[in-house]
């Protein structure tokens, strides 16, 4: 007799091996799709692209906490197959949503199979391969320091045909010794975001870098008006400023004011008339708003979507925000001076209480909101992840379950789903966000709410979920 433990060890064990035979086979499918197509898979806002088969299984498992307890690989290879054998323009298709929207139509009775199902809900694309645009969007990267060299991977990420955004040249100022392969190892190599998943090769005869078959100039200057891009055979394009060195109208306009440009966007927040853009927020109309745009801040990005979610819903009477940021590279790594107050004290040491502009510039994109949030930061010692307090008072009394729900559902369906994440579990840190791809992500476990009053605690990856807005909004110039 088969003792029951070894009868159970030997069901999950073929229970696991199914998952993976089944995400072995999604792999392709999901290639195809993007490169063929220009179709992004995601799975409840999670790209499956270029994901390997564990990792794949492992975001079930997280849909299946956050989300749809119910979410398994078998029951979304079926819905992928059925993607397949239709021909699909490029789009972004989630099939978490397809998955459990066909649960419910099952449990109703429905009788239509997979692919019918499938066929019906996708009508609406199902119009053949297409280029979004007819010549790729050229990008340039002003500046090549953590928020650069993010943005340079995600652009190298997703390039799929090679005729959406293409990343044609970086900017820095003259090098030493060594600068190109410098450059490089520094976009292979990252402390904290680990190796980059992809092939950066040196060609010093063109001084470039080689990034998964993208030929990237290394254009060296002292300023913006140094750099005729055409020069390069670069037209028209979008300049991403990642110093912060120029943050007016009149500084950010030398951008645009040489050859090959037309338009820049500033990853920082910008100053006077400049528009803060949070994508998902106020990204409507950015293309006819000029060409000199903001992407606004990590903070800024993390909390917006999350304040106009519950402002739509129970109106804020007013609130405080408070901001526990990673140490940045703005501060000193020993005790030094600094023109900032606190910020000279050693960053690796202290917690450092400093001002945020991130609550200002809600008021740029959420006029609504205007003096009735105040805000601060501490600045503590991690490289990476940041959490955002929010204490707000509201129009109406609600409960932590209604609360969480209401978030939980923005963050599946509807405007802001690619900028409002959300985690249910008691047992998440900071570390655990590194590489998140969303703008801000919901604790719900940390939720408190008492009549009128709650306070919501929101993490951000402030380095890659604030470049992934950035390319959104290169995205939506490019009218991708």
């Amino acid at each position: 007799m088969v003792p029951q433990s070894l009868e159970q060890s030997e069901q999950t064990l073929h229970e696991w091996s199914q998952q993976q035979r089944s995400a072995e086979a999604m792999v392709p499918i999901i290639g195809e799709l993007y490169r063929e197509h220009g179709i992004i898979v995601t799975l409840f806002g999670n790209s499956l692209v270029n994901k390997s088969p564990l990792e794949i299984i492992e975001l079930h498992r997280q849909a299946r906490v956050n989300v749809d307890e119910a979410t398994q690989v078998s029951d979304t290879f079926p819905i992928l197959a059925a993607m397949a054998e239709l021909d699909l323009g490029p789009a972004r298709i989630d099939v978490g949503n397809l998955v459990s929207h066909w649960r419910v139509r099952s449990a109703a009775g429905d009788s239509a199979s997979v692919g019918d199902y499938v066929r019906d809900e996708l009508a609406g694309i199902a119009t053949g391969k297409a280029s979004i645009r007819p010549n790729p969007q050229d990008v340039i990267l002003y500046g090549f320091g953590r928020i650069g060299r993010l943005v340079a991977r995600i652009l190298a990420g997703k390039t799929g045909g090679g005729d959406n955004l293409r990343l044609r040249a970086i900017v820095v100022r003259p090098g030493g010794d060594d600068d190109l392969a410098k450059r490089a190892s520094l976009l292979r190599r990252d402390s904290i975001h680990g190796p980059f998943s992809g092939e950066v090769l040196v060609d010093e005869a063109e001084n470039a870098l080689i990034i998964n078959g993208n030929v990237v100039h290394l254009i060296y200057a002292n300023g913006p008006e140094d750099v005729d891009y055409t020069k390069y055979g670069i037209r028209d394009a979008i300049v991403v400023d990642n110093t912060g060195n120029w943050r007016t109208r009149e500084e950010l306009a030398k951008h645009v004011a040489v050859n090959g440009a037309s338009k820049v966007i500033l990853t920082a927040p910008a100053k006077g008339d400049v528009p803060n853009i949070v994508y998902g927020v106020n990204h409507y109309g950015m293309v006819e708003a000029g060409n000199v745009l903001s992407a606004a801040s990590c903070t800024t990005n993390a909390i917006v979507p999350v304040l106009k979610a519950v402002n739509d819903e129970y109106v804020i009477k007013n609130g405080h925000v408070e901001s526990i940021h990673a140490f940045t590279n703005d501060q000193n790594l020993i005790d030094n001076y600094h023109r900032k107050a606190r910020r000279g004290r050693a960053a690796p040491l202290n917690m450092v209480v400093t001002e945020t502009g991130a609550v200002k510039a809600v008021a740029k994109c959420l006029p609504e909101l205007a003096g009735k949030l105040t805000g601060n930061a501490i600045r503590v010692p991690t490289p990476n992840v940041s959490l955002a307090v929010m204490s707000l008072n509201l129009e109406k009394a609600v409960s932590k379950e209604s609360l969480n729900d209401y978030l939980r559902k923005a963050s599946l369906e509807g405007d802001l789903q690619n900028q409002i994440d959300f985690a249910n579990s008691t047992e998440v840190v900071s570390s655990d966000f590194v590489g998140n791809r969303f703008a801000g992500i919901v604790d719900a476990q940390a939720t408190l709410v008492q009549g009128n009053q709650c306070v919501l605690y929101i993490w951000y990856d402030n380095e890659f979920g604030y470049s992934r807005q950035v390319v959104r909004c290169l995205e939506e110039l490019a009218g991708i």
